[in-house]
């Protein structure tokens, strides 16, 4: 899928000018967490314009050399019960089926193997099946990795046919990029949205989680790509993650919401960015101004358009940000991986520069 990608230091520098300082340095940085890119989502990027949203994600960028924050910024070691299958919270599995991705983000929080290792994907699907078998307490199943749309078709089909067998499992949900940064994969592979409308049943729905950053990711092929799914009888929701030089202003977040709204895409999350090495320093948003950002996009919306959760997917939980008063930040766990803390309300004063919750 990715075989004619852009990836090495000559073919980028065939659209920007490198000083060797520059080359050498990128050079470094795509040896540990590999450039790859492909020319539909390189073709959405404005070339003239240093500072475009496409470019900031997807090219990588010499401070991307500052090692501060963690590689597992949500405890995913520790919710990880068979290889490749995490359990945190009580319903749900996420399972990572491959490491590999159509284009590979530069905020991406799993830097630690995508495109780089397989230690963490499953090896034996047996075990994981068994494992959900026996916890009925799991509802639904988010496959996840990488990218599973980047998978061949017949391991897709092998996948759903393993879950679907399972009777406590109400839906499982794919989270994937691809229909925004390769929709030529669902627009062109006929196969594929058969086989999603052949498994997206009325007793166990599939549902797509993508992933639209910027209304410039909001194409005619992208647009395309959406329709196909939902056609397929496939719920599609996005969460979107608040990235500083991205989206970190409300009317460009608001033209976002709005968007996948009127192309029939519901707005499930918002994600403060994570204290990912490599990634903090470049796009977290402090969250007093993340707080105030969030909040001037809502007063931008209609009510379905604000349908999302401005979240924090913590090592302790899925943490809302739901208000602000005298200098404190309001908090709500939406989610919680100790059952006692579910729903509970909590208030922090912060230093203004904090992007990220100490508990």
């Amino acid at each position: 899928m990715n075989k004619n990608n852009i990836k090495t230091i000559e073919q980028l520098e065939q659209y920007i000018s490198l000083t060797p300082h520059e080359r050498r340095k990128t050079k470094e940085i795509i040896g540990s967490h590999l450039m790859s890119v492909n020319q539909y989502y390189m073709d959405l990027i404005n070339w003239n314009d240093p500072n475009d949203p496409i470019r900031k994600m997807a090219i990588p960028s010499i401070e991307e050399k500052n090692l501060e924050g963690s590689f597992d910024t949500s405890g995913e070691h520790e919710s990880t019960k068979v290889c490749g299958l995490q359990h945190k919270y009580s319903q749900t599995a996420l399972i990572l089926c491959t490491n590999h991705c159509a284009t590979y983000c530069r905020y991406c929080f799993r830097k630690r193997f995508v495109g780089i290792s397989t230690d963490e994907i499953v090896k034996d699907w047996d075990k994981v099946v068994e494992y959900i078998c026996e916890h009925r307490e799991i509802t639904n199943v988010l496959l996840s990795g990488g990218d599973p749309f980047t998978l061949p078709t017949d391991r897709i089909v092998n996948i759903l046919q393993k879950l679907s067998g399972i009777q406590h499992l109400r839906f499982i949900r794919f989270g994937t990029r691809i229909p925004v940064v390769f929709p030529e994969r669902i627009i062109n592979d006929d196969e594929l949205i058969n086989v999603l409308k052949k498994y997206s049943c009325n007793n166990k729905r599939l549902y797509v989680t993508t992933h639209f950053n910027h209304p410039k990711e909001i194409t005619p092929d992208s647009i395309e790509a959406i329709h196909k799914l939902l056609d397929a009888q496939i719920i599609v929701n996005n969460q979107t993650v608040l990235l500083k030089g991205v989206n970190d202003n409300p009317a460009v977040m608001a033209e976002l919401q709005s968007l996948i709204t009127k192309i029939g895409v519901v707005p499930y999350y918002i994600f403060q960015c994570r204290p990912v090495k490599k990634v903090k320093n470049i796009f977290q948003v402090p969250l007093y101004k993340a707080f105030k950002i969030i909040e001037g996009t809502r007063s931008m919306l209609d009510g379905l358009s604000k349908r999302f959760r401005f979240v924090m997917s913590h090592e302790t939980g899925k943490i809302e940000m739901i208000g602000c008063m005298d200098d404190h930040l309001y908090f709500k766990y939406h989610q919680a991986k100790d059952k006692l803390l579910s729903g509970k309300l909590f208030h922090k004063k912060l230093h203004k520069d904090d992007a990220w919750l100490d508990l």
